[in-house]
């Protein structure tokens, strides 16, 4: 089972970026879905989730301006990033707890994306 995020980049204060993350590999059902952002010098925070019947829960910094979403035909989470502020500076996790085909259900992480907001 592998994790591959997209669609970082740099972006001015006020724009939008569309992050993706697409889950392969031998699966039997994809759980929670997160994404996580990790800024220089501090810790790993947890941004956005949503779970497997589309319940959404955000960060109280990214309320009203992140967007989580779902495909599950195509095993994809996204997350819409608008009105984005220099503080949203970056790099975006995607997580996900998958139970794979003779796995055992775990969390599995992709690889980072590096957002970056100029002022």
């Amino acid at each position: 089972v592998q994790l591959q995020a997209s669609g970082g980049g740099l972006v001015q204060a006020g724009g939008s970026l569309r992050l993706s993350c697409v889950v392969s590999g031998s699966i039997s059902s994809i759980n929670t879905m997160n994404w996580y952002r990790q800024a220089p010098g501090k810790q790993r925070e947890l941004v956005a989730q949503i779970t497997s019947d589309g319940t959404t829960n955000y960060a109280d910094s990214v309320k009203g301006r992140f967007t989580i979403s779902r495909d599950n035909a195509k095993n994809t989470v996204y997350l819409q990033m608008n009105s984005l502020k220099p503080e949203d500076t970056a790099v975006y996790y995607c997580n996900a707890v998958i139970r794979g085909v003779g796995i055992s259900i775990r969390s599995y992480w992709g690889q980072g994306t590096l957002v970056t907001v100029s002022s």
